[in-house]
């Protein structure tokens, strides 16, 4: 899954704002590089990110969405937690929904029922200005993630979402540590045994530049963590991961798919062998 940050504010320094040949360019890019599946998104949630209206993220996401889509056979996923704008983004061609609140509203439950669009159901706490504050799971925190999608399973199937369109995420970054972070990555098989489809959103993030910063360094800078990206998104699959969400798809993409064939034998036929 490639990244389209349509924001002004996106943590790593990529958001393309509503610029549409940029946008379709990078989408092209992405698709020759070979992704999957293009995740449009027109609101940062990074923490301390500033809120926008329905009506800013329906200017910023739907004219890109209706490009790319012409373009291109890809399917869209759209990620936002509010209804009106996910409404709008599947009428317009959307197919994936992607939560990063877990269909916590019943709106956005009961328009994953009746479109039957696939759904991400992500965990997380707060908002962001305050989920970095939100990080105490009494030690468990893989039993919170156990608990969360338990109780929304329930809750998003009774409302008549199909459990054969619903991927999980743990979230990481959203409302966890550094050290939660790695604790989850390297537990995936626990969560595989939820028996839904594992997304795993690392690319970029905090944790893994501060694993790969130099000496006297805190951190390195978001573009400066591909390396460490690769690390962690090869091993998520390692782990289980079906979907993984990354920003550098021409970097990451011959490492997505060896591990992938290694992991799930499922590599081409070769001529050479």
């Amino acid at each position: 899954m490639g990244i389209l940050n349509l924001t002004p504010d996106s943590f790593s320094g990529d958001g393309l704002g509503v610029d549409l040949d940029a946008a379709l360019d990078q989408a092209q890019r992405f698709a020759e590089a070979g992704a999957d599946i293009l995740d449009l998104g027109g609101e940062s949630t990074r923490p301390n990110a500033v809120p926008v209206s329905e009506t800013e993220e329906e200017q910023r996401v739907l004219p890109v969405l209706e490009v790319i889509h012409a373009a291109l056979p890809l399917p869209l996923s759209i990620d936002t937690f509010k209804p009106e704008v996910a409404r709008a983004a599947l009428q317009a061609g959307g197919h994936l929904l992607n939560d990063i609140t877990g269909l916590a509203h019943p709106v956005m439950r009961t328009l994953a029922a009746e479109s039957g669009a696939p759904v991400i159901i992500m965990h997380s706490r707060g908002n962001a200005q305050t989920m970095q504050q939100l990080t105490d799971y009494n030690g468990d925190v893989l039993g919170e993630l156990e608990r969360f999608f338990e109780q929304r399973l329930t809750e998003v199937e009774a409302a008549g979402v199909k459990c054969e369109k619903i991927i999980l995420d743990p979230g990481i970054g959203f409302a966890k540590t550094a050290t939660q972070n790695l604790e989850i990555l390297r537990n995936l098989p626990r969560l595989r045994r939820l028996g839904y489809p594992l997304l795993i959103g690392v690319s970029r993030k905090a944790f893994i530049g501060r694993l790969v910063a130099g000496p006297g360094q805190e951190s390195r800078p978001p573009a400066e963590r591909v390396y460490g990206t690769v690390a962690a998104v090869t091993l998520a699959i390692a782990g289980g991961a079906d979907i993984v969400r990354v920003h550098d798809v021409e970097a990451l993409a011959g490492a997505i798919r060896v591990a992938d064939a290694i992991v799930r034998s499922a590599s081409p036929e070769f001529d050479w062998v």
